[in-house]
């Protein structure tokens, strides 16, 4: 199911919540238990038949004991009540979607009352994939598994486009690819990845400071704001102050260097501001000189 009543009357559910709490891991945890029970998951971890025929389920011992060691910070096991931390359940999600395939049931063994087994990968991964991105929608939280099963953040719809549509051309293929980087890093559910965002951000406008032509990093800055104002003079002071305040913000914070008294962001929400605030200015500035759209 895509969607329930709800959603097609109402609209879907803001997607704004980047902790998973108790009431949605028990839907999650829930959703993985029907996975290991329907053997689901024996696509990388099969029961074998006792007689030797061949794959009958899913063998759950062996793949509680390597989740244990891929996801280490996750002390979950079927039936208990610990919560893991949202990055661990995202860790654990990625682990489960790749080892899920779509049971197809071969021959039936009478003896032990089982059928044999073998699993298609793509089916079965995209259905898991369908009933995580469910629990997700409709609970409001801004995550979602892509098509190959691994966690992303769900960014505003607003934002989202923004990034999209931004192609970078700059003439200089370190500037390209820091910005490129930075889009990649800002949608990691991750918040470390996610300053990482910004410090290749804050890395790329350094660079574009020297593209123009010129001999010295201030007067290449004053040519490249020149443009950027095309002629507007009331507008030219105000793209020199902000050239100047966003230069203070990756000084002051924990951006581009990581001095003891530089304040470090610790949410997801400061991320965004800082993020949106730079790549605005940027993009302003590239599509102003034709380097990027």
């Amino acid at each position: 199911m895509d969607k329930y009543f709800a959603d097609r009357e109402n609209g879907t559910i803001v997607r704004n919540g980047t902790e998973i709490d108790d009431r949605v891991w028990s839907g999650l945890s829930t959703l993985i238990e029907i996975c290991i029970d329907n053997g689901s998951f024996g696509y990388r971890f099969p029961e074998q038949c006792y007689d030797g025929q061949g794959p009958c389920g899913c063998d759950a011992t062996k793949f509680l004991n390597l989740l244990a060691v891929e996801v280490p910070n996750c002390e979950w096991t079927p039936c208990s009540n610990v919560v893991p931390k949202t990055p661990d359940i995202l860790d654990v999600l990625e682990f489960c979607a790749s080892s899920v395939g779509e049971v197809i049931q071969g021959s039936y063994h009478s003896y032990h009352n089982h059928y044999h087994l073998r699993w298609e990968r793509e089916p079965g991964l995209q259905k898991f994939i369908q009933d995580v991105n469910l629990i997700f929608s409709r609970n409001g939280i801004a995550y979602k598994l892509d098509g190959k099963g691994c966690a992303v953040r769900v960014l505003p719809e607003h934002i989202q486009n923004e990034l999209n549509n931004a192609h970078f051309f700059t003439g200089d293929q370190i500037t390209d690819d820091l910005l490129k980087q930075a889009r990649d890093f800002f949608i990691s559910p991750d918040l470390d990845n996610r300053q990482l965002s910004l410090e290749n951000l804050w890395d790329a406008f350094e660079r574009l400071k020297t593209l123009e032509e010129g001999q010295d990093k201030k007067g290449k800055v004053k040519k490249l704001l020149d443009k950027v104002a095309k002629g507007h003079i009331a507008l030219r002071p105000l793209l020199e102050d902000e050239a100047k305040t966003l230069t203070s913000m990756g000084n002051n914070f924990h951006i581009r260097h990581s001095e003891t008294n530089q304040e470090r962001l610790t949410s997801n929400e400061q991320v965004d501001y800082f993020f949106m605030r730079m790549f605005s200015f940027i993009r302003l500035c590239l599509r102003s000189t034709e380097r990027g759209e």
